[in-house]
């Protein structure tokens, strides 16, 4: 019987991955139902003076931090490396040490797995309301630090059987934004019937998918949840490929074999070496004392006007566990693109992946896409413009896999969107490759991603768009 209920789940999840005709919700009325709650939900997020964010204060050496002493504060890092062209340099950073839950609750109906997603505000987003995960919530939030209402279906996740859990990882957040932060990334499975409150909806796996290809639409914490789902590891004998477009086939090859061009083994080797090459030596500073940065009224902001700044905000919210509160947020300067390239070697489909250090970084280097950049510097760089980046900009329509603009995290990001994007390169895109670049097929991405800070989150952004469908 275990044997037999273990193939009826693996089928479940692949039902649910070629699913796009849900008798609950139609992808349409989902998507509709997204943009109505943008227009009938009630958010007003107004830009205040530094000084004036209530439930916060300014201590002497320029760093933000709520009263509670939780959440989470703005603080400035010295940094010292060898990595790169700028080997020292001071910035604002959030500092967040807690773990928050990003958790998704899934039922099956009809031999189909289910997603419970929510229709969830977040100050900073672009459009407002975005698909989010069933629970997205830090350990202040679901600790009432705020004495705001408890999250829904937090005791879902809290009383977790392990049986029931499909997905539990620990992954990182943002490494230039963020200090060593992580968040609980997990998927359970439930049994009972589930109440759907309002601002929930059930979907597909494969819903979820054709929804990303819209800007804005899938948010960040949903797509790094769903990352770490290795779909080849559901296929049964009873299922097969049946459902899946060529491209999905190819991409199950290549989470399956164990024709590489190049060896875990080898990769492990060579990211090892890296981070012992290059240094990483991050200490706190004043944010009062940081060359090229400014603190001003409303803003703490490079002199240059480059990169990110940090802003104070007034939020009112009808919807949330709090109403209203205030926070400073991150805006950024540019938009900024993450691209994967990714090109058949002896028949199955690699992905070309660079070793990147980010100053806050839990192990110095993380795997990341081909190019992840801000496009506002690509016109300034010339000849220091990042490897691969013509490529990727330049390509043919045709060889173009995924292209959506995607938010990061409402939560501490104002209005950030990122453009994602994927191509693929012929025979004629060499097989050499510098020295921090490597080409790893899905399989070997998988087994980086099973651990904790191994491949960053814009990677895995690309990785859960990977549409089989």
């Amino acid at each position: 019987w275990q044997i037999i209920n273990r193939l009826n789940f693996l089928s479940m999840i692949i039902k649910s991955l070629i699913t796009l005709d849900n008798p609950f919700n139609s992808t349409e009325e989902i998507r509709q139902w997204i943009e109505r709650r943008n227009q009938e939900v009630e958010v007003k997020v107004d830009r205040i003076p530094l000084s004036e964010m209530k439930m916060w204060h300014t201590k002497n050496d320029g760093s933000i931090h709520h009263n509670s002493g939780r959440f989470f504060s703005i603080v400035g890092i010295d940094v010292k490396t060898d990595y790169g062209n700028n080997h020292h340099w001071r910035q604002p950073i959030i500092l967040q040490p807690e773990v928050g839950y990003l958790g998704i609750l899934t039922k099956e109906i009809d031999g189909v797995l289910y997603c419970l997603m929510q229709a969830k505000i977040e100050p900073g987003n672009v459009n407002c309301v975005q698909i989010s995960p069933t629970l997205q919530a830090t350990k202040s939030n679901y600790s009432r630090v705020h004495s705001g209402k408890s999250p829904n279906y937090l005791e879902y996740f809290v009383n977790a059987k392990p049986e029931n859990i499909i997905l539990d990882q620990l992954q990182s957040e943002q490494g230039a934004r963020f200090m060593r932060k992580r968040n609980r990334n997990i998927i359970i499975k439930v049994n009972e019937d589930l109440p759907v409150l309002d601002d929930f909806k059930w979907m597909t796996l494969g819903q979820i998918k054709e929804l990303m290809c819209y800007d804005n639409m899938v948010n960040m914490d949903t797509r790094t949840v769903l990352s770490g789902l290795k779909i080849s590891d559901y296929i049964t004998p009873l299922d097969g490929l049946r459902g899946m477009s060529q491209f999905g086939k190819d991409m199950i090859l290549s989470s399956e074999t164990n024709h590489a061009f190049i060896s875990t083994r080898d990769h492990l080797s060579w990211l090892t070496g890296l981070k012992a090459k290059y240094d990483l030596f991050v200490d706190f500073c004043p944010v009062t004392d940081m060359p090229g940065w400014s603190t001003k009224e409303y803003e703490i902001v490079r002199e240059d006007e480059k990169y990110f700044k940090i802003i104070g905000v007034n939020v009112t919210i009808s919807n949330r566990e709090v109403a209203s509160w205030c926070q400073p947020l991150v805006e950024p300067m540019q938009q900024g693109l993450y691209g994967f390239i990714i090109k058949k070697i002896n028949g199955v489909y690699h992905f070309l992946v660079q070793a990147k250090l980010e100053c806050g970084n839990f192990d110095v280097m993380e795997l990341a896409p081909t190019v992840q950049c801000l496009t506002g510097k690509i016109a300034e760089e010339g000849d220091m413009k990042p490897p691969f980046i013509d490529q990727i900009l330049h390509t043919s329509k045709e060889s173009v896999i995924f292209d959506t603009l995607q938010s990061e995290e409402g939560g501490r990001f104002y209005k950030e969107q990122n453009r994602n994007i994927m191509v693929e390169v012929g025979d004629e895109f060499p097989l050499e490759l510098p020295e921090r670049y490597t080409w790893m097929t899905l399989r070997q991405i998988y087994k980086f991603l099973r651990f904790n800070n191994y491949l960053n989150i814009q990677a895995r952004s690309l990785i859960s768009a990977i549409n089989y469908k």
